[in-house]
């Protein structure tokens, strides 16, 4: 570690585009905030290191949305962009470039990329069938058709699978299909696509995702589809489509994932052309520069195999990592409008500082693909227990003494066994910065601080200012404190880049992050003046309150499976009935189904066996808060083979669906196994 960072490298970072049909969100924020960070740290290290982002500006939503708005999808997505870059901005993210993948530079290498891959053989041309909107004249991917499940007949379900059966079929198998946009029963349509043939490239992948590239557990679930066999990817989409035409082809364009990724290089090469740049030696096959995506676990596919295979087969170089993060929960549940924790970017800033939750995010990061939790009372209390109780602490209880000294520091060290634990602590808390561990660098940082302000309590100079004699003393223990909180906002500079600014006025020098850490000596420090206020509550309540959407009330017209007006089903006999052995069964473990937007897997213990059932009841409930319960399941329903896996049975849950939904409790006292009579 030490060796790579006395090296000085050139580093090239992006994060993902965030789509041009909506506001930033507190979610967005995680990875902006995490790759701004390292960025930060970079630079602050002396490394060449350039972060870029861009607008992913393509797409029939975004053709819909503008007409929708009656403008044209190019005014849509300017004033989107605009709004983008003033909310990233207010967090201090520092892109040394924002652009759009509607650009003259996505459109050549996107065109460039593709005649390369095709010229190579790996272009497939074929009939498909999709369903057609015949009302907007529209064919409708899987996601834009709703309608009931063939299978198990479950209402108000996706065009391309069922997420409570798990059975998957194509849109015009469904039962009642529908167009999301206009209601219209779509038509069966044929057209001619295009697909990228992603299996040839199976051996390389399987090389590619397993040499350091990604985290291990990104990497293991990669290994589970290329062992499961990889599929063609369809690259093509039919007018009318926002996007760029497909070369040598009238009417056909590149579906938005093949050029939004290409985005990173277009945005890049943006700032070249601006600032006179080498774009090749960061993009060509053979580049010794490094290339760093940060990206959510929901976009994996795209950054870890479509994007390296194709950047291979094109000739260009593949990236050096992909950083994948977890999702957002907000108090521990995912974000609800009608609870008000579903946050967006511009209302946070209305209310608090951005840097509050700069490090409050990193004090909950890591390396690995988990998902953080912003705990809104846990977020009040480590703010201002770390940043203003014990950080700003220090500088605001020492300084005054130097300044009635005349503002110079000691060149004596008031207590060197104190100063080597900060010395020690530099570039350990560096090398986690380097691997992505803020919440270890936070810890790490916090630690110093407590020991700093330790120090400072028990030699009291506030007392020891009372006597004259002591004066020297004085100024030795609170230029120690200085010299401490200087390093801790150095560390901090990354994280706090506003209140590191201000620092650095206070302590008239600048925070740089040399290899060891530095005495300031006799240095003048200017008056200090307050860096950070604490956070208020009611401001967080405040901003809760303005997030808030009422929620829909249910309507009883809905059939949505719960309130539905359709006749009851057909009567059965008793014997029928007996046939159901329901059983009470303790739920042993729960967890989230990867892909699934209501499914939570579930072991069940019988007492006598397990079972794994997968239960259609995520919007209701959270993994951890079901495990140790008992509920009652249907115990000799014939096992399925799901999408997720195999499905050992069933169980009982009732209500109006939504978060309104519970499973049946059976009374205390019952054990596992008892049959429900």
């Amino acid at each position: 570690m030490t060796e790579l960072m006395s090296k000085t490298r050139n580093i090239l970072v992006t994060s993902a585009l965030p789509y041009a049909n909506g506001s930033i969100h507190l979610g967005h924020m995680v990875e902006t905030i995490q790759t701004d960070i390292w960025v930060r740290f970079q630079k602050m290290r002396g490394h060449t290191c350039y972060y870029v982002c861009a607008d992913d500006a393509h797409g029939t939503a975004i053709m819909l949305s503008a007409e929708k708005n009656g403008i044209s999808p190019e005014e849509q997505i300017a004033r989107i962009k605009a709004e983008h870059e003033a909310d990233f901005q207010g967090f201090h993210i520092g892109f040394d470039n924002y652009h759009s993948t509607h650009s003259p530079e996505n459109q050549h290498y996107s065109n460039l990329i593709y005649t390369r891959v095709h010229e190579n053989g790996h272009i497939a041309e074929r009939e498909i069938t999709q369903a057609f909107d015949p009302e907007k004249q529209l064919f409708l991917a899987e996601r834009y058709v709703k309608g009931t499940c063939p299978k198990c007949k479950s209402p108000d379900q996706y065009g391309d699978n069922c997420e409570v059966c798990g059975a998957t079929y194509s849109p015009m198998e469904m039962i009642n299909p529908i167009s999301v946009y206009t209601g219209a029963t779509p038509v069966a349509k044929e057209s001619t696509h295009f697909f990228f043939t992603l299996p040839d490239f199976t051996d390389f992948l399987k090389s590619w995702t397993r040499a350091g590239h990604l985290q291990d557990e990104v990497a293991n679930k990669l290994a589970e589809w290329l062992d499961g066999g990889l599929k063609e990817w369809d690259i093509s989409r039919d007018a009318p489509y926002f996007g760029f035409e497909i070369p040598g082809q009238p009417g056909k364009y590149f579906y938005v994932w093949l050029d939004a990724p290409i985005g990173y290089m277009a945005s890049f090469k943006n700032l070249c052309d601006r600032e006179g740049l080498d774009f090749d030696a960061y993009w060509q096959a053979d580049s010794e520069h490094e290339l760093y995506h940060f990206i959510g676990k929901d976009i994996v596919n795209f950054h870890a195999l479509f994007w390296p295979a194709m950047l291979s087969d094109a000739g260009f170089r593949t990236p050096t990592k992909v950083c994948v993060h977890g999702f957002l929960t907000v108090d521990g549940k995912k974000m609800s409008k009608s609870r008000g924790t579903f946050i967006n970017a511009r209302t946070y800033l209305q209310h608090l500082n951005p840097e509050y939750l700069r490090y409050y995010y990193a004090a909950k990061l890591t390396a690995s693909v988990d998902d953080i939790d912003l705990n809104l009372e846990d977020f009040v209390q480590r703010v201002n227990s770390d940043l203003v109780g014990k950080v700003v602490n220090i500088a605001s209880r020492t300084a005054k003494f130097i300044q009635k000294a005349g503002g110079k520091l000691s060149a004596n060290i008031a207590d060197e066994t104190l100063w080597q634990k900060f010395v020690a602590g530099h570039n350990v808390i560096a090398s986690y910065f380097e691997e992505r561990e803020y919440s270890k660098a936070m810890r790490e940082v916090m630690a110093l601080a407590d020991a700093a302000n330790e120090y400072i309590a028990d030699k009291a100079p506030w007392t020891l200012a009372k006597d004259p004699d002591n004066a020297n003393e004085v100024v030795e223990v609170c230029s120690l404190g200085i010299n401490c909180f200087r390093l801790l906002m150095t560390w901090l500079k990354p994280v706090l880049p506003a209140t590191s600014k201000a620092a650095e006025a206070f302590l008239n020098c600048e925070l740089s992050w040399q290899d060891e850490a530095q005495w300031l000596g006799e240095h003048s420090i200017n008056k200090f003046k307050a860096l950070m206020t604490r956070v208020e509550s009611d401001k967080v309540n405040a901003m809760v309150e303005a997030s808030k959407e009422e929620a829909p009330k249910p309507e009883a017209e809905k059939s949505d499976g719960w309130l539905s007006k359709e006749p009851l089903a057909t009567e059965i006999e008793y014997a029928d009935f007996a046939k159901v052995d329901l059983r009470i069964a303790r739920i042993a473990n729960a967890e989230h189904v990867e892909g699934a937007d209501k499914l939570l897997r579930l072991t069940l213990d019988l007492g006598s066996e397990t079972r794994n059932v997968f239960a259609g009841i995520k919007s209701a409930y959270q993994p951890e808060d079901l495990i140790g319960k008992h509920t009652v399941m249907v115990a000799n329903l014939k096992a399925r083979k799901m999408k997720f896996g195999m499905s050992e049975g069933m169980v009982l849950a009732a209500g109006p669906g939504g978060k309104d939904l519970f499973i049946l409790e059976p009374h205390a006292g019952a054990e596992p196994g008892m049959r429900v009579m």
